[in-house]
């Protein structure tokens, strides 16, 4: 459902004519013509460089050859290389790509790389500092401090980051659904339990067939369902007999949550095959139509996936959950570290400055914020980047429409930038409900909208922080936790067994990521971390 929105240099040959050589002046008609004003002579021409870059990618990647690849290639006189990889893929091929040494100009990241992958590269010297060029480029000053200190790594920033709102996914349920079954919305874990069993054992398509169940979810547990940062795996929100924040992962309120899909996946109320399900194909599960709960969020939903789920139930409607009332009388979500991926640049570009800059130049084009009066084919930049209404979209109601195969079919540049997500000043000033067609989409995206607007938003307390054993052991504990957790759901480790796999967490290092985190957090009260 969600789409994401993301070193050898060439340098192209001057042409340099010896007159002397030939054994004098040309004819007066052999005479070169001198360039118009303004004009540049073959040997002051831009040299033409090749801009290689590999990104990541939900869904099917796009064409190695498009209108979209041509317009940048044309804009910019480059000649870009990107790849793309499936995100389910993403992981072993940029392993062997570090591995090869041969580091692309430009590489998407995730933001779980943060503390891992990127933190240990950029120690390494792959990576360019970007420190020294951020004043120079609008969309790179826009960034605010609290952001790019998240990126530093022994000081410097590797990374710029990729924007994206405050906003989580939350849950989202079919009304259509509930409404023949005579339910309400739930508004704790018991009451979504009670919705999810009665989803499988009733007939909420009215077909008289058993073929519906409850919660869609995917390997890794994904998604979450967190109601709020007490039930967040990610967000340092309970703390231990020592006043220490732990991570979510091994708190009370993710003991609440894997026990409850431990007796969801007992009564087949949840995805069966769970712990292999891409998130494509977890996707499918709810817009075929099978299950009834899953995730939405105000921007990156799929207007085709639901397209395809309404030609199958043309009756269906959704509505989204409000955050659960936790046990300290909290009501609200985690907000997000205000950027979902990473752009880091080989460190060779430090060599080649007019090749940095014309990386830099695409770069800071593509994070440019169009206001929604703007985004037309008045503004030249957006029509390019959309890929030229009539092409790329059309305007409907003052609206741009999208081609339904503009990623596909590479219809626009948009579709090849590895950060192609404006940098938005204010998250309000993004009005994503009016991006899409279908009215129950439009509805269902406009109604999350209005509950953010007054919602609180837990500011995780780690954030900016560095712990070196997390840096070096966190990815590898947080598996193995995951893995422990999609046992119990499974049934063949008992829920029983939690206090034990919190003891285990600690001693194969969570203790001292606990310490080196505690050490440099000096808010104690998480309710006070509600803004």
């Amino acid at each position: 459902m969600l789409k994401k929105r993301r070193p050898t240099a060439v340098m192209a040959a001057l042409l340099s004519i010896s007159l002397a050589a030939c054994g004098g002046q040309p004819k007066a008609e052999e005479q070169p013509k001198a360039p118009a004003s303004g004009d540049k002579s073959p040997a002051q021409a831009d040299p033409k460089f090749s801009i290689t870059a590999i990104d990541f990618r939900y869904g099917d990647p796009p064409p190695t050859s498009s209108p979209g690849i041509d317009m940048i290639n044309e804009k910019f006189n480059v000649d870009y290389k990107p790849v793309f990889v499936p995100n389910t893929a993403f992981d072993e091929k940029i392993n062997a790509v570090f591995a090869s040494g041969q580091i692309p100009d430009m590489i998407g990241l995730m933001s779980t790389d943060l503390k891992n992958r990127y933190n240990k590269f950029a120690k390494q010297g792959a990576f360019l500092d970007l420190e020294p060029y951020i004043n120079d480029y609008p969309t790179l000053k826009a960034v605010p401090d609290y952001i790019w200190d998240s990126m530093r790594v022994n000081g410097k920033i590797y990374a710029i980051p990729q924007y994206a709102p405050k906003y989580q996914v939350v849950p989202v349920i079919r009304k259509d659904w509930l409404d023949k079954l005579g339910l309400k919305p739930p508004t704790n874990y018991e009451e979504l339990k009670e919705v999810a069993l009665a989803f499988t054992n009733g007939d909420p398509d009215g077909n008289s067939k058993k073929d519906t169940y409850g919660i869609a979810i995917g390997q890794d547990i994904n998604p979450n369902f967190n109601q709020g940062p007490y039930w967040d795996p990610d967000a340092w929100y309970h703390q231990d007999a020592q006043g220490n924040y732990i991570p979510g992962i091994i708190g009370e309120g993710r003991r609440e949550f894997i026990t409850m899909l431990s007796e969801l996946y007992k009564q087949g109320a949840m995805t069966k095959d769970y712990a292999i399900l891409n998130w494509g194909d977890t996707n499918k599960e709810f817009y075929s139509g099978k299950a009834g709960i899953f995730i939405g969020t105000p921007r990156g939903m799929s207007q085709d996936y639901m397209n395809g789920l309404l030609a199958i139930h043309p009756e269906a409607e959704f509505i989204h959950l409000e955050p659960f009332e936790d046990p300290y009388g909290n009501k609200g979500l985690t907000a997000g570290a205000g950027y979902n991926g990473l752009t880091v640049l080989s460190a060779k570009l430090e060599d080649e400055p007019e090749k940095l800059k014309k990386v830099l130049e695409m770069i800071d084009f593509g994070r440019k914020f169009y206001p929604q009066d703007q985004k037309n084919e008045k503004n030249a930049d957006f029509d390019w980047w959309s890929g030229k209404v009539g092409s790329g979209y059309v305007m409907q109601d003052g609206v741009p429409v999208f081609n339904e195969n503009f990623g596909r079919d590479g219809l626009g540049p948009s579709t090849y930038y590895v950060d192609n997500s404006s940098w938005v000043p204010q998250d309000s000033d993004n009005v994503y409900s009016i991006t899409y067609q279908t009215k129950q989409l439009v509805d269902l995206v406009a109604a999350i909208e209005t509950m953010y607007k007054d919602m609180k938003l837990y500011i995780n307390p780690i954030n900016g922080l560095e712990s070196p054993t997390d840096n070096e052991k966190g990815a590898e504990l947080k598996k193995y936790v995951m893995d422990e957790q999609v046992k119990m759901i499974a049934g063949t480790r008992p829920v029983s067994d939690w206090d034990k796999l919190v003891q285990e967490y600690m001693d194969k290092g969570g203790a001292q990521i606990v310490q080196e985190y505690n050490a440099n957090i000096k808010e104690k009260d998480p309710k006070a971390l509600f803004k």
